[in-house]
């Protein structure tokens, strides 16, 4: 079986968040689901647990930061291609996200932009040939 990712994320409206995953793509997954958490699959490998801040709260005795105000996990997806990522970013946007909240990946190997879903969580999308990358292991200043 190959090896899953869960994350989780505080929301404050799990029905709000939930639309939000949806529009972007990704399916709820009734089974794990209830009124204060929704299991969204973005695919077979990868979930993104989306709590209530007092359901959130029961996992960790640290406090929820403001993921409008501070920054803890950089989260990102792959895409097929420099449209998907358009595709997922715009679908944010008609969402309720808010498009490119960091700069764009611009390169000729690799393309990428981000989104920040109702609740300030950033994600990023990007596209990568990796034929065509550089070999070196600083790939940021090719």
């Amino acid at each position: 079986m190959p090896k899953m990712i869960f994350v989780s994320l505080p929301v404050t409206d799990v029905k709000r968040a939930t639309a939000f995953y949806e529009a972007i793509g990704a399916a709820r997954n009734p089974q794990f689901s209830d009124d204060t958490t929704s299991c969204m699959v973005i695919s077979e490998t990868i979930f993104v647990m989306l709590a209530t801040h007092d359901k959130f709260r029961q996992f960790t005795p640290r406090p929820i930061a403001d993921a409008r105000a501070s920054s803890q996990v950089l989260l990102c997806l792959s895409a097929d291609s420099r449209n998907e990522v358009d595709d997922i970013v715009g679908k944010a946007v008609v969402a309720g996200g808010v498009a490119d909240p960091s700069p764009k990946d611009e390169y000729s190997f690799m393309y990428g932009r981000s989104f920040e879903d109702p609740d300030g969580h950033m994600w990023g999308v990007n596209w990568m040939d990796l034929s065509a990358a550089p070999l070196q292991p600083d790939m940021a200043s090719a």
